[in-house]
């Protein structure tokens, strides 16, 4: 039998996803990183591709017995493996209207990826093409390692998907309707499965009510429970906050998050950058028709997120000194305000410099207050500039 030595990573969904997958038993040191012995719980299970580091391990040792000696080394997942692979994407409708232009995109498994961009810049043209409801002029897409046209049923058999509008069986009950969704997949019943999924939603007690009853949060949360009704390993949201109120909007942040930790990847389209900003791990930003940044939300924010400080001045300015050109400063609020833009990642932001060489001419201030630019600020700019 196989014994395996899995590196236990700091990130919790890794974690998560490893859990699914191995018995674990107890830890040891190894050059000052945490390890855990385990073994795997099925010998068909596999951990290629989900971004660990593993030893297989010969021999007669038992898991958590003294630290085995590896007869073999294998090193598994240097990087996390794309689940969805999109290369020069394309979309020319009949009339001309080119939606989608060479789009490449690659989607990592068990990731929450914000896809934004304004109305009209490719982005349900996008989510359509993956998920089989639109055909593509050219180019390929990939999911799990099947073709979305050679492998149809098999590729939408791994996808959920929420769409915007609330198009639902009136007259169904919230049980029928999911259950009839995951049937129109070939799956047999499974009436454990589907309470788990109502009752992650908080929609378990809306069982057998009718969904014209529900309310119209309530139908966001039935929309993505059907999604998930077949047990897909990818799930786009389309919007699915749209017209919801902000309590329940952060809570449906909350289920997106437990779904991610569950192994599920999700690819959301919304226009609250705040719930970009909130939940995604990398951003994807697209506008007429292209890809124009694919990036790590941190450090995206770190790249191109700026930081002001304003001071209240006792006494407004009508124009600024000579002696202060060398800083990016602005007079606002009819010179009672001094703004200064600065890059918080420098080692030298110039505050010091700055207080200091107000205090040596006697320029006083009331109070000072910071600003960091948000990711709707990054958004904005980054479409300023693309148009």
């Amino acid at each position: 039998m196989v014994r395996i030595l899995v590196l236990i990573r700091v990130n919790q969904n890794v974690r998560q996803n490893l859990y699914r997958y191995v018995r674990f038993s107890t830890t040891t040191e190894v050059n000052g990183t945490s390890w855990k012995y385990c073994k795997a719980k099925n010998e068909n299970d596999s951990l290629r591709g989900r971004g660990f580091f593993a030893m297989l391990i010969s021999g007669g040792q038992e898991c958590g017995q003294n630290q085995p000696n590896p007869t073999h080394t294998t090193k598994i997942g240097d990087e996390v493996n794309s689940i969805i692979s999109i290369q020069n994407l394309s979309k020319i409708y009949d009339n001309g209207y080119q939606a989608l232009d060479q789009v490449s995109l690659e989607i990592r498994e068990a990731e929450i990826l914000a896809l934004l961009g304004p109305n009209g810049a490719g982005k349900t043209t996008l989510i359509s093409t993956i998920c089989g409801i639109v055909n593509p002029t050219s180019g390929s897409v990939t999911v799990a390692g099947h073709d979305i046209i050679r492998d149809y049923r098999k590729t939408r058999s791994l996808i959920g998907l929420v769409p915007q509008e609330l198009h639902t069986e009136a007259f169904e009950t919230v049980w029928a309707t999911v259950s009839f969704s995951r049937g129109l997949f070939g799956l047999p019943p499974n009436a454990a499965y589907i309470e788990r999924v109502l009752r992650d939603l908080s929609l378990w007690d809306k069982r057998d009510t009718k969904i014209m009853q529900l309310s119209g949060g309530m139908k966001r949360r039935l929309l993505i429970a059907k999604a998930l009704s077949h047990e897909p390993r990818v799930l786009f949201l389309d919007e699915p906050t749209a017209g919801v109120d902000v309590e329940l909007r952060k809570d449906m942040w909350q289920v997106v998050e437990r779904l991610r930790q569950s192994g599920v990847t999700i690819i959301l389209t919304t226009h609250y950058i705040e719930e970009a900003e909130e939940i995604a791990d990398r951003i994807a930003i697209i506008n007429g028709g292209e890809i124009k940044l694919v990036e790590n939300k941190d450090e995206l924010m770190r790249k191109l997120g700026k930081k002001q400080m304003t001071l209240d001045l006792k006494q407004p300015m009508t124009e600024l000194p000579a002696w202060l050109s060398e800083f990016s400063l602005s007079l606002q609020n009819e010179g009672n305000q001094l703004v200064y833009q600065y890059d918080a990642t420098h080692s030298h932001t110039g505050i010091a410099r700055l207080m200091q060489m107000l205090s040596d001419h006697g320029v006083q201030f009331k109070d000072l207050a910071t600003h960091q630019s948000s990711l709707e600020d990054i958004f904005v700019d980054l479409i300023k500039e693309a148009s």
